[in-house]
């Protein structure tokens, strides 16, 4: 058996498993892609939570967070990008504008109201666009490590070779890169990292993102919903020239935190964490979100 065929294998196990705790696994498909997504019933009364992923990554490395966030919520969404996980791959080219496009028509379906979108790096930028396409439906966003902002032929070039993951050894030092702590099984994941970096949606995304794919400062100066992002202090993936930006043009409801011994990818080694920020901000927007001030938010993501 191939190694991507063993990971697909692996990915399907998983979903096997989490639906037998009532966790649904649903495809829609935008006419770009078939997007596959975990939908699990809450057991709470705080608002919907949709969690998006980065790049290369899948919903899989969520599992942890949907668990803990599961009894206190009304429901979780973890929603695939295409060529990610279980979704299919793109029918065509998958540039960030496509892929942009398509997560908000697959939200549209599988999210019909207000709902806490929560982005992980790429998926910060597409909760941010879907923010500004569907202001209606969205409550609030966490933002951790998002992307979304112009980076330098530099910059950019670095990351593309961050995600040239060819052998164990480098999928391992990227773990290393994207965590504070080395997480379980990390030889495991490293399989996986090989297999999904090297998708065609992967490769795609990241040949043809350019500047001009980045949030313009009018477009971050629209974002009217409550917002907080979180750009961990250990955070060694994303250029500090992304949050300069982002600081910049963000409006001034926004929180901005910087948790110690947070990195690029928390929710991969400190479930517990992330979670707690989640449930916090879910709380915090029914009124004491405007008395909160960065240092406290660093101190509750803690």
């Amino acid at each position: 058996m191939s190694p991507e065929l063993g990971w697909r294998s692996v990915d399907r196990a998983v979903r096997a498993i989490v639906g037998a705790t009532g966790v649904a696994s649903r495809h829609v498909d935008t006419g770009h892609v078939r997007h596959h997504a975990y939908v699990a019933r809450g057991g709470g009364r705080l608002p919907p939570v949709v969690l998006l992923h980065g790049l290369s990554d899948s919903a899989l490395t969520f599992m942890a967070v949907l668990r803990r966030l599961r009894p206190h919520v009304q429901q979780v969404t973890v929603l695939e990008a295409g060529g990610h996980g279980l979704s299919g791959e793109p029918r065509a080219e998958y540039t960030p504008a496509v892929h942009m496009a398509s997560m908000t028509q697959a939200l549209d379906v599988l999210v019909g109201e207000p709902a806490i979108i929560v982005g992980n790096s790429l998926g910060g930028a597409t909760a941010m666009r879907h923010a500004l396409a569907r202001p209606e439906l969205v409550r609030g966003l966490v933002l951790i490590s998002p992307a979304g902002a112009p980076v330098d032929d530099d910059d950019t070039a670095a990351l593309r070779r961050a995600f040239d993951l060819r052998t164990a050894d480098d999928a391992v030092r990227f773990l290393d890169r994207i965590c504070v702590r080395r997480p379980p099984a990390a030889r495991l994941l490293a399989g996986k990292l090989i297999d999904q970096a090297g998708r065609s949606a992967v490769r795609d995304l990241l040949r043809t993102a350019s500047a001009a794919d980045a949030l313009t400062a009018a477009e971050l100066g629209r974002i009217a919903v409550p917002t907080w992002l979180l750009w961990g202090r250990a955070e060694r993936l994303l250029p500090p020239s992304m949050l300069t930006y982002l600081r910049a043009h963000l409006p001034a409801h926004v929180l901005v935190a910087a948790p110690e011994r947070f990195a690029h990818c928390p929710h991969l080694d400190q479930p517990d964490r992330v979670a707690r920020v989640i449930l916090d901000f879910a709380t915090a927007t029914a009124g004491a979100s405007a008395r909160l001030t960065p240092q406290t938010l660093a101190r509750r993501a803690g």
